[in-house]
């Protein structure tokens, strides 16, 4: 048993004591430690994720077909930065800092389809592609040149339908980021995927806690023992990835979109899918703050980005092949899946909260790895844990 030490007793330094913690995570996950109960409540741990991470990593913004038409845009918040990601008039996907060249206005807000941006406060007006299109009352400034004041543009990429964003101009390329992800992942054809709903809501966890919950096995008997905890079988070994993610395949009883008590409404499987794939769900994180499954007949997505140290924002999509989309009944049977969504999350929501409360004692302390039921988590704290002691800013890197 592990005795609680009085704070008085300790002789280290808190950022020594949190460094040798981070090195207990980069291990096989035989050997490895869990993330230190610190990463999920400390400001000052946040700081350095927004500064390691969120600004320096392609992160994922969700589901490319969000952004259909030209003008369609959202505004969202990444590492602190606010954004409006658009698609402009030639079909590019693209990101800008939500901060009129003017004097600093906050251009677009929420969501939608816009012509053009046009600043709310006066009326400074960019086109689609970020370049200063209108100025009023500008002509008598000295060498003001509409070219030099656009916006503020940021770097874009999308991949097997997905979305994604680097604030950093030196970050390599996303390719490199996602390795093979696109082979393995080529089964279920997720560039074809259509998003058929997408929920945003807010959970009192980490941003890290609700993306472990999702990609691991040990919880369900105890936390969806009657909802779908006997749709899934005994995972297979988490694979060997080539890129910053981490990703596990295991066979089910049926469809892992339907909870157990409804699966006569099934719908078909996806076209071309192979006997091996449609015979269970490939549970996917892509680093840091995307996971999916991709089953048989759906493929449900979840972005998860921090509010604070122990509140985040959470984004499901659920998405189908257009075949199925195109059914006369899909609406109604799709309703079944929305729901078993939904009910799961309901029940991780609580385990979740009470996690936070845990982990919110002083003499909580890191854990251990059930191989083969946790490997995904372990693999994500082994990436975690890498950045941070590999990083150059933040409060505890930066005395390495």
């Amino acid at each position: 048993m592990l005795m609680a030490k009085s704070s008085a007793m300790a002789t280290r330094p808190a950022t020594a004591d949190l460094l040798d913690a981070l090195r207990r995570c980069v291990a096989p996950v035989e050997e490895a430690a869990s993330l230190p109960p610190a990463c999920y409540r400390d400001e000052a741990i946040l700081k350095a994720e927004i500064e390691t991470i969120f600004r320096r990593k392609w992160i994922a913004i969700g589901r490319a077909d969000r952004f259909k038409a030209p003008g369609d845009y959202e505004t969202l918040d990444n590492g602190g930065v606010p954004l409006i990601v658009l698609r402009d008039k030639a079909g590019a996907l693209r990101a800008f800092a939500n901060s009129c060249r003017h004097r600093g206005a906050r251009l677009l807000e929420g969501e939608g389809n816009c012509r053009a941006i046009r600043c709310p406060f006066h009326s400074w007006t960019y086109k689609l592609d970020g370049r200063l299109a209108g100025a009023p009352q500008m002509e008598t400034a000295r060498d003001f040149d509409k070219a030099d004041y656009g916006l503020i543009q940021f770097r874009t990429a999308e991949d097997s339908g997905f979305a994604y964003l680097c604030l950093d101009d030196e970050a390599p390329a996303l390719d490199r980021q996602l390795g093979d992800f696109a082979q393995r992942h080529a089964p279920w054809s997720l560039d074809r995927l259509v998003s058929a709903r997408r929920r945003v809501f807010e959970v009192a966890c980490n941003w890290k806690a609700f993306l472990e919950v999702f990609n691991e096995y040990y919880h369900l008997p105890t936390v969806h023992p009657n909802s779908i905890n006997g749709l899934y079988g005994r995972p297979d070994p988490a694979d060997v990835t080539g890129g910053d993610y981490a990703s596990q395949f295991g066979t089910t009883a049926g469809t892992g979109g339907l909870l157990e008590g409804e699966q006569a409404h099934a719908l078909p499987d996806m076209p071309g899918l192979s006997a091996e794939a449609a015979a269970g769900a490939r549970y996917t994180w892509v680093y840091p703050n995307l996971t999916f499954a991709a089953n048989r007949d759906a493929v449900w997505i979840y972005e998860a980005t921090p509010l604070g140290p122990e509140r985040c924002r959470v984004v499901q999509t659920i998405c189908f092949p257009p075949e199925t989309i195109a059914l006369p009944d899909f609406e109604q049977r799709a309703r079944h899946y929305y729901h078993r969504l939904d009910a799961a999350v309901a029940e991780d929501i609580p385990a979740l909260e009470n996690q936070r409360r845990g982990l919110a004692s002083p003499f909580a302390r890191q854990g251990r790895f059930a191989p083969l039921m946790e490997p995904s988590v372990a693999s994500f704290a082994k990436w975690y844990a890498e950045q941070l002691l590999g990083g150059e800013v933040g409060p505890y890197t930066k005395s390495r």
